[in-house]
C-alpha cells in the first residue's frame, strides 16, 4: 500500500514538473495577448488652460478646462480580414478623441486606426492604417508598451506629428502603490495638419489653410507611468502647446496665435477604474507567467520528496527482537 501510494505521488510530481514549464514558455507566449473585443473610454482634462475663440474674433482665451473624451473600440471584423493575410493575431483599435471647450461645444475630432501585433504590440502594416483620415505607417508603440516593458528607451509613434521618436526610461516611480516605470517624450515645434473637423461652419481644413495661408504647429512633453507586468499606462499627461502661425495669425505676438495651451490629465474617476483595470489584468499576467510555473514546479518537487520517503520507509527492513528464551538448568552450591 506504501509502495502505491509513492508510484501515485512520484507520478504526479513528474506531472508537475512538466507541467511548470510548458504554462511558461509554451502557453504564455499564445494566450498573453490584447483581446481583439477591447472597448475603453477615457476622459481628460486640461484645467486653467488657453483655448482659440474661433467664433469670437479669433483670439486666444482663459478657460476653465478644456475636455478630451478618449474611446477605444476593437474592431473585430476587421481584426480577422488582416489576420487572414499577415498569419499571426492582430488587432484593430478605432479610437477617437473628442476634443470640448467649457461650453460643452466640439473643438475638434481626430479618429485613428491603430493595428498592432496581439502578443508584441509591434505595428502591424495594412490597409485602414490612418490617423484623421491620412494613411500613416506606424514606426514603435503607441498607447501601449509590451508585456514586462523593459527599462529602456522605446520608439513611439505621436498622432499629431505622424512621425516616431525616442520616448526616454526616466526610471522607476511608485504610482498609488504600484511600482511602475516612467518614460517622457518631447516632441518640438512641428508644422502638423489641421483637424479635419473644426468649429467654424462651412469650412474645412484644407480650405482655411489654403484661403487663409495659416499653419499649425505643434508641440508636446508626454508623459507615461506604464506598469512593467503588463505594458499598460496607469497614469498619463501632456503639456500641449499648439499655434497658427501666418495668414490670420500675422497680426499677434510674433505672428502667432495660440490654439491651445495646457496641461492634460486623466480626470480622478477615469485614473482610478484604470488603476484598478491595470491591477486586475496584472494579476492574471503574473498568474499565467509566473506564479502558476512557479508553484508547480515547488509543488513537483514536494511531491518527489514524499514519494522517497514513503519509497524509502516501504524497503526498511523490520526488525523483531525476542524476549526470554528456553530455561537453563540451575546449579546449586
Amino acid at each position: 500500500m506504501r509502495r502505491r501510494a509513492s508510484l501515485v505521488l512520484l507520478a504526479a510530481a513528474v506531472f508537475c514538473a512538466a507541467l511548470a514549464p510548458l504554462l511558461r514558455w509554451y502557453a504564455y507566449p499564445r494566450l498573453a495577448k490584447i483581446p481583439p473585443s477591447q472597448y475603453q473610454e477615457m476622459v481628460l482634462e486640461a484645467k486653467d488652460a488657453t483655448l482659440l475663440d474661433y467664433t469670437a474674433g479669433m483670439e486666444p482665451k482663459k478657460v476653465d478646462k478644456v475636455t478630451i473624451v478618449q474611446t477605444l473600440k476593437g474592431n473585430v471584423e476587421a481584426s480577422k480580414e488582416i489576420e487572414a493575410s499577415a498569419g499571426k493575431d492582430v488587432v484593430v483599435w478605432d479610437t477617437l478623441s473628442h476634443i470640448m471647450g467649457p461650453d460643452g461645444k466640439m473643438v475638434s475630432q481626430i479618429p485613428e486606426r491603430y493595428i498592432f501585433d496581439a502578443h508584441t504590440q509591434d505595428p502591424v502594416h495594412a490597409t485602414g492604417e490612418m490617423v484623421d483620415g491620412d494613411p500613416v505607417k506606424r514606426e514603435g508603440i503607441e498607447f501601449k508598451w509590451p508585456f514586462f516593458t523593459e527599462p529602456r528607451d522605446y520608439l513611439y509613434f505621436d498622432a499629431q506629428t505622424r512621425t516616431s521618436s525616442p520616448i526616454h526610461y526616466v526610471g522607476p516611480r511608485r504610482f498609488k502603490g504600484m511600482e511602475v516605470y516612467y518614460f517622457e517624450q518631447t516632441v518640438p515645434w512641428t508644422k502638423v495638419s489641421l483637424p479635419k473637423k473644426m468649429p467654424i461652419e462651412g469650412i474645412d481644413a484644407k480650405t482655411f489653410e489654403q484661403t487663409t495661408g495659416t499653419t499649425l504647429w505643434y508641440t508636446v512633453k508626454a508623459m507615461f507611468w506604464v506598469d512593467p507586468v503588463t505594458g499598460a499606462p496607469v497614469n498619463a499627461e501632456q503639456i500641449i502647446q499648439q499655434e497658427m502661425r501666418g495668414g490670420i495669425a500675422s497680426g499677434g505676438p510674433d505672428g502667432k496665435l495660440t490654439v491651445f495651451a495646457g496641461h492634460v490629465k486623466m480626470r480622478e474617476d477615469y485614473a482610478k477604474y484604470t488603476l484598478d483595470l491595470v491591477k486586475a489584468n496584472r494579476l492574471k499576467v503574473l498568474a499565467l507567467h509566473t506564479y502558476a510555473p512557479i508553484g508547480l514546479g515547488a509543488a513537483g518537487l514536494v511531491l518527489f520528496g514524499i514519494a522517497l520517503w514513503l519509497e524509502a520507509r516501504g524497503r526498511r527492513p523490520e526488525t523483531q527482537t525476542a524476549e526470554g528464551g528456553e530455561g537453563g538448568e540451575a546449579f546449586s552450591a
